[in-house]
């Protein structure tokens, strides 16, 4: 018998037994009943094995349209795999919650719905736990940043989790419900943000390897990325966007505008696939792309592919401000590849540093701060399943 507990308090995170509330269903050999109460949730499992299935859901995400959505959704949710696992539902609150949820909540036979808001450390055993203990799938509902948070919780330590327990038979897989602000991840797999839709595929449960990229620098943890990792312009404004969120995919407007005020383009040196280092001149942006979309729909690099093992690099230089308007149509349908100083490269690693060594290049990766350069990217192929 397995036992959880969660935490659903919405103030900041004091190191104590958090506080909680559970509803759970309980499963007998041919049906399931309902129960809640206080204490820790107990799994109480029939002698067939159930499917083990971890929602994490971000009820700030898309300016709180997705907590609206997730509850709309749940009675679908219930309908469609409730005869095939138990539902634990849970409300916690911190930084790089999701992570964290990834790594902790045990792998028992039950279907977890954790909802998360605020981000802090505290949490970050709860994902790896999931998946080390055996957990079929870890489902992120939300935008680009909760599966993007979600993903770094099947890595510890720079090795995937469910590498770390030879004792589970299976691998668990990355699921996504696109239910945030730009969930550009999907755009790559044509997936519409269309929630019912998104737990059919759950419930049919086809896997694909998907390819991952990892950012290194050195002194630091590895960082991992899904979709889109960027330097420069790009990631400048993708750190201002996600300051007018309240603002739906307006946000990414505004944060471009802002960007560009006091902005200059960059001398840098790359290193690909290990080899000789290039200098690129005046570079405004730089893009490493697993999957084709960032920035609400804009398709910056049109020949990513998620499961082809290589990531595709796309530099842009010499931009000005005027650039961007008159070729903004181009960066949204993916035709920029042939614009005048706009080239494209497929690697398998990249090594980027600014000339000057000024400090002051802003990375970013599935729209998270990651600080500034330099940084290594790479991609590790087929590093896990996912629901497609």
């Amino acid at each position: 018998m397995l036992r959880y507990s969660c935490c659903i308090s919405n103030r900041s995170y004091e190191a104590k037994q958090p506080s909680f509330y559970r509803e759970q269903r309980r499963v007998s050999s041919d049906r399931i009943t309902l129960c809640s109460g206080g204490g820790g949730a107990t799994a109480v499992v029939s002698s067939s094995r159930l499917r083990d299935l971890v929602f994490v859901v971000n009820p700030q995400g898309a300016n709180g349209r997705t907590a609206k959505e997730w509850k709309k959704l749940l009675p679908y949710l219930r309908s469609r795999l409730g005869e095939d696992c138990n539902i634990c539902e849970s409300l916690t609150s911190g930084p790089s919650h999701a992570i964290d949820i990834t790594r902790e909540v045990s792998g028992s036979e039950k279907l977890y719905i954790a909802l998360i808001g605020y981000i802090f450390s505290y949490h970050h055993v709860a994902l790896y736990q999931a998946i080390r203990d055996g957990a079929d799938a870890v489902i992120a509902v939300g935008g680009d940043g909760t599966l993007h948070e979600v993903v770094n919780g099947f890595f510890w330590e720079g090795k995937p989790v469910g590498n770390l327990n030879s004792e589970t038979s299976h691998s668990a897989a990355l699921g996504l419900i696109p239910l945030g602000t730009g969930s550009d991840f999907a755009r790559t797999f044509g997936w519409k943000n269309d929630p019912c839709e998104a737990v059919d595929r759950i419930a049919k449960g086809i896997r694909s390897r998907v390819d991952v990229g990892v950012i290194d620098q050195e002194g630091r943890d590895s960082h991992y990325f899904i979709n889109v990792a960027d330097v420069h312009l790009s990631a400048k404004a993708g750190f201002y966007a996600s300051k007018y969120k309240k603002f739906g995919s307006l946000c990414y407007v505004i944060g471009a505008l802002q960007a560009f005020m006091g902005h200059d383009n960059r001398d840098m040196r790359i290193k690909v696939n290990g080899g000789e280092w290039e200098v690129y001149p005046q570079v405004t942006a730089l893009c490493v792309g697993n999957a084709k979309y960032f920035g609400g729909g804009m398709k910056i690099t049109p020949n990513a592919s998620p499961g082809n093992g290589n990531l595709e690099v796309v530099v842009l230089q010499d931009f000005k401000w005027y650039d961007f308007i008159l070729k903004l149509h181009k960066l949204y349908n993916g035709t920029h590849l042939s614009v005048n100083n706009v080239s494209s490269r497929s690697v398998q690693s990249i090594e980027v540093e600014e000339v000057s060594e000024s400090g002051s290049i802003y990375v970013q990766s599935d729209g998270e701060h990651l600080g500034f350069l330099p940084r290594k990217f790479q991609v590790l192929p087929g590093a896990i399943d996912m629901i497609s």
